[in-house]
């Protein structure tokens, strides 16, 4: 099923991430989490290009085709093309088409230190271009409220989002953020911009100080002083910090619903009992 088949606008699609296990640990750490969070029957459930941008195809194939053959959810591999040639490409699509796996969510990729990227794709428009080719798969992309990292301002970010969806994106998963009207502004930003694709607000809720220091660090989401108050009351009691994390996800997803979000992607860290008080919360709303 194409992910994009299940966007209207009489109800919010409400769709889960989770990670392959590191490269040293065995793919099979992960299937009972697998089993939990899929349990909670999600819209669909997209799976990254190992933690961290690490591992690799074969992992990200194996637990998608497992959510979708296996768990009967349907499920959405990400793939990175900073690192590949055309025929890498070629092939991780074969394996994907293989499998029964019909939706993608086409990413550049970090560059990784030390390592020569190929020349074949610079920019993750480039690899929606290419999929589109192929003609089979559903293609999502990633979108940035508060700016890609890289990009020069909000007008260079937003005419590169528009060249994602011209080169066949039929959707978007924003990167998580932690102040809803930084999302509502990139929204207005974005259809300014004639970009009219269903966009999902991607919602990270934060279980401990660690976690959320490390993902700022990486993406460079900006952090409320409602929220800050929170990490700096409870960083030194886990079970109060976890419950408030969840409780501020769940605040933000209601503001979000209340005001016709097309649907929102939940990044779960592999935690099934954070997915299911989250549901558990919202369920009644989507």
């Amino acid at each position: 099923m194409k992910v994009t088949s299940l966007f209207n606008k009489d109800k919010a699609v409400f769709s889960f991430e989770v990670f392959p296990p590191k490269k040293e640990s065995p793919i099979e750490s992960v299937y009972g989490k697998l089993e939990e969070i899929c349990a909670l029957k999600p819209d669909f459930i997209s799976v990254t290009y190992g933690a961290g941008g690490s591992g690799g195809h074969s992992r990200t194939c194996e637990i998608a085709s497992r959510i979708k053959n296996t768990y009967g959810v349907e499920s959405m591999a990400h793939m990175t093309c900073v690192n590949s040639t055309k025929q890498m490409i070629d092939f991780m699509l074969g394996d994907f088409q293989a499998h029964g796996i019909e939706n993608i969510l086409a990413l550049r990729g970090d560059y990784t230190p030390g390592v020569e990227p190929q020349k074949d794709f610079c920019y993750a428009s480039e690899l929606t271009a290419y999929i589109k080719e192929k003609g089979s798969f559903d293609i999502c992309g990633a979108c940035y409220p508060e700016v890609h990292v890289q990009a020069k301002d909000e007008v260079e970010d937003i005419r590169n989002l528009r060249k994602k969806v011209d080169a066949g994106a039929t959707h978007l998963i924003s990167q998580l953020f932690f102040d809803n009207e930084v999302f509502f502004r990139f929204k207005k930003r974005a259809r300014y911009a004639g970009i009219e694709v269903p966009i999902e607000a991607g919602i990270m809720p934060v279980t401990n100080r660690n976690q959320i220091e490390r993902m700022v660090s990486l993406c460079g989401a900006s952090l409320p002083a409602k929220f800050s108050k929170i990490m700096q009351r409870y960083e030194h009691n886990p079970e109060a910090l976890r419950d408030a994390g969840i409780a501020y996800a769940v605040d933000q997803i209601v503001e979000l619903l209340s005001n016709g979000v097309d649907g929102i992607h939940l990044y779960t860290m592999n935690n099934p009992y954070v997915a299911a008080r989250i549901t558990e919360a919202v369920s009644k709303l989507l």
